[in-house]
């Protein structure tokens, strides 16, 4: 039975069994799935969670029915942040793929459309008012990491910005594979920098055969206060979870992250 459970299913199991709460916002249009974890202490910051674009496509030719992830990277990592934090499911996703407003195309060639940035800024901003938070730190996985840097601009409390394995040039990223383009998207890597203010890490696997480090690289030599760092064994989905405690370390102390924390790292800011 397990087996054949829908992606949605398989991927909320596994966050029950994390210890993380569901619940369902409205943001402009849609509805979204999101996972709360449970912490006791009180913070002005709100750490939000962006997962990849899951499989909007089965064998590369038949569009998937549900998108949801089947690896859930981001909620490995939400499971060691000791501080509040929310993992928040995109349009259409998490079971939500036949509600009216869905259609295939939001989570297909519009999966960084305006409607979809929106949506989740007015999710986000929703969860700070109510939370009382003042501060953001966005985390975004895979294409996770390309809706950060868009809905950043859209959220004056963000602080800080990680992306791991993120997309953050489509373009070059659908040439790279050959890929139709996606139309009707935005792409991360031609819109204006981010604030100088956002202290941004993107880090990237040495052995990424989807999105390679070169790629991420690029990307992030046009912002300002961003800071590149290769992990040489990494691969896309593996093993950002055994860097993370130290990742999040470094974000409450806003450090500048060094060749010393991992043995792993290749830093390049």
């Amino acid at each position: 039975m397990a087996a054949c459970a829908s992606p949605s299913k398989r991927f909320e199991r596994q966050a029950t069994e994390l210890g993380f709460d569901k619940q369902e916002r409205l943001g402009e249009g849609f509805i979204h799935t999101l996972f709360k974890n449970r912490v006791s202490q009180h913070s002005s910051r709100l750490h939000v969670y962006l997962g990849g674009d899951g499989t909007p496509w089965l064998g590369g030719k038949f569009v998937a029915l549900d998108p949801t992830p089947r690896d859930p990277v981001g909620l490995r990592l939400m499971a060691l942040d000791a501080n509040p934090s929310v993992y928040l499911g995109r349009p259409c996703y998490h079971g939500r793929y036949n509600t009216p407003a869905c259609s295939p195309l939001l989570w297909t060639h519009q999966r960084y459309s305006t409607a979809v940035v929106e949506s989740m800024a007015v999710v986000i901003e929703k969860l700070l008012e109510s939370g009382g938070y003042q501060d953001l730190v966005m985390v975004g996985f895979s294409g996770g990491g390309g809706l950060a840097m868009l809905l950043a601009p859209k959220l004056p409390q963000t602080r800080q910005l990680v992306t791991l394995a993120g997309n953050l040039d489509i373009e070059a990223w659908s040439d790279f594979h050959d890929y139709d383009p996606l139309e009707g998207s935005i792409n991360p890597s031609v819109q204006p920098p981010l604030d100088a203010a956002i202290q941004q890490f993107h880090l990237a696997g040495g052995k990424d055969t989807n999105i390679p480090p070169w790629m991420v690289e690029a990307a992030v030599g046009k912002q300002p206060n961003g800071q590149f760092i290769t992990f040489e064994e990494y691969g896309h989905g593996c093993c950002w979870e055994e860097i993370w405690k130290s990742m999040l370390q470094c974000l409450a102390e806003s450090c500048e992250w060094s060749h010393q924390q991992s043995p792993a790292i290749s830093a390049h800011p």
